[in-house]
């Protein structure tokens, strides 16, 4: 593997072909979540009670088709 940081301030990462895809587009994920939240200012907190909330409405729109 080679990281070098080159022009417009970007980093470039080369792999071995080698490289498990699975695990890979699992890097890339978690990279895409870095530079998506790199300006936030929510914390742990806030994220967690927006997904408290999501996980609730979601349940109450789709327990009858879980449940008889």
């Amino acid at each position: 593997m080679l990281i070098e940081r080159i022009e417009n301030n970007q980093i470039k990462i080369t792999l071995s072909s080698g490289i498990e895809p699975f695990g890979f587009q699992r890097l890339i994920e978690y990279v895409n979540y870095l530079e998506a939240t790199e300006e936030s200012k929510a914390t742990q907190a806030d994220v967690d009670q927006l997904a408290d909330e999501v996980n609730e409405s979601w349940w109450s729109k789709n327990k009858s088709r879980f449940t008889k």
